[in-house]
C-alpha cells in the first residue's frame, strides 16, 4: 500500500468538545528534540524534516509536542511553518505563575512559527493537577486568540478525573496501552460522559511493546515477562506486536487519537496501516483484559531503572 492510498484511508475521530476532527494516529515529537525511548536517538535535521513532511503527507493531522521536548518545537517550526493550515498542533506548558505560563506560550509560538496553538495542555507531574494561576493564565491566552483549546497531560486516574471536571478542560492526554489498561476502569468512561477528548500516549510504553523489548536487561524481567503474556493473549510475535498495540488502544471509543512517538517514517506508516485494519475482535480484547496489570513501577517509565545506560 503506497502513501497516497494510506492518505485516502486515514480515518478521523472527533476529539471531544474541542470539535476538532483528528486523525486516529498522531505524531508525538519527543524523539525529534531529545533521545527518548528504548534504543532510540535523536534524528538529524534532514531525518526530522522527512518525518514531519511524511506525517502530513500521510494524512496525519495531529502533531503533539511540548516545551519539555528539547528543541522539538523549533524543529517543527523550521520545517512545517509553511504548511500550518494542514495540521492540528498540540503543545504543553509546565504549571507555574501567570508570567511564567504566558512566557512559555509566547516562546512556543515563536519556536513553532505560528500565531496560535490549537490545544495547550498543562504538563502535570504524577498525580498532580493544574493550579488556578496556571489555568487563569492559559484562559487569558485563549481569550487573546493565542490558544484555541485547553487541557491537561496527566498521570493517574485521580488527576485525570479531577482535570476533566474543570469546565476549562476539553482534552486530556493519558498513558494507555495493552499493558497499561488502568484507564478503562474509570477515566475513559468519565471522558465519554463529559465529552472530553482523549489523546493516548505511551501506546508502546516507550518501546516495550515492540521487538526492542528483547534488549532490556534482566532487571526488567517483570516487564518483559508481561510483554510475553500479552503476545500470548493476542496470539502474535514481537514483530507484529506494535500493530496490535495501536489497534487495541483505538478499540476504545473514547480515544480520539493514539500517539506514535517515533523518529522513523516507516514506523509511522506501519501505525497508520494498523489503524486502517480497524479495532480488535472482542475475543482478543477479552483475553487481554483478563491479564492483571503490572504496578506503577513498571507502567510509568519514570520509575524504570536506567535503561539507556544498560541497553
Amino acid at each position: 500500500m503506497d502513501r497516497v492510498t494510506i492518505t485516502r484511508m486515514v480515518r478521523k475521530r472527533r476529539l471531544g468538545r474541542t470539535g476538532l476532527e483528528v486523525s486516529e494516529i498522531s505524531l508525538g515529537t519527543a524523539e525529534l528534540g531529545m533521545d527518548y525511548g528504548i534504543g532510540a536517538s535523536k534524528p538529524s535535521e534532514s531525518e526530522a524534516a522527512a518525518l514531519l513532511h511524511g506525517a502530513v503527507d500521510l494524512g496525519i493531522n495531529l502533531l503533539d509536542t511540548a516545551r519539555a521536548y528539547g528543541d522539538a518545537e523549533a524543529v517543527i517550526g523550521r520545517h512545517l511553518a509553511h504548511r500550518r493550515n494542514e495540521f492540528i498542533l498540540v503543545s504543553k506548558v509546565a504549571a507555574g505563575g501567570r508570567r511564567s505560563v504566558e512566557s512559555m506560550v509566547e516562546q512556543s509560538l515563536r519556536d513553532l512559527r505560528t500565531d496560535y496553538i490549537d490545544i495547550v495542555l498543562v504538563h502535570c507531574g504524577y498525580g498532580a493537577v493544574a493550579d488556578p494561576d496556571t489555568i487563569a493564565a492559559l484562559l487569558d491566552c485563549q481569550s487573546a486568540g493565542k490558544v484555541r483549546h485547553l487541557g491537561a497531560s496527566v498521570y493517574g486516574e485521580q488527576a485525570a478525573v479531577a482535570s476533566m471536571e474543570g469546565e476549562w478542560c476539553r482534552c486530556i492526554e493519558i498513558a494507555y496501552s495493552a499493558l497499561d489498561r488502568r484507564p478503562e476502569a474509570n477515566t475513559l468512561q468519565r471522558a465519554s460522559a463529559l465529552d472530553v477528548g482523549v489523546i493516548a500516549r505511551s501506546v508502546l510504553l516507550k518501546g516495550a511493546l515492540t521487538p526492542r523489548w528483547s534488549i532490556l536487561p534482566d532487571a526488567f524481567r517483570p516487564l518483559t515477562d508481561e510483554v510475553k503474556r500479552v503476545m500470548t493473549a493476542i496470539g502474535t510475535d514481537a514483530a507484529e506486536l506494535p500493530r496490535y498495540a495501536y489497534r487495541y488502544v483505538l478499540s476504545h471509543a473514547a480515544v480520539g487519537s493514539a500517539l506514535v512517538g517515533t523518529a522513523k517514517i516507516r514506523e509511522l506508516e506501519a501505525a497508520a496501516h494498523a489503524a486502517q485494519e480497524g479495532v480488535l475482535d472482542s475475543g482478543t480484547i477479552a483475553r487481554l483484559r483478563t491479564l492483571q496489570c503490572l504496578g506503577e513501577e513498571w507502567l510509568n517509565p519514570g520509575h524504570w531503572p536506567a535503561v539507556e545506560a544498560v541497553c
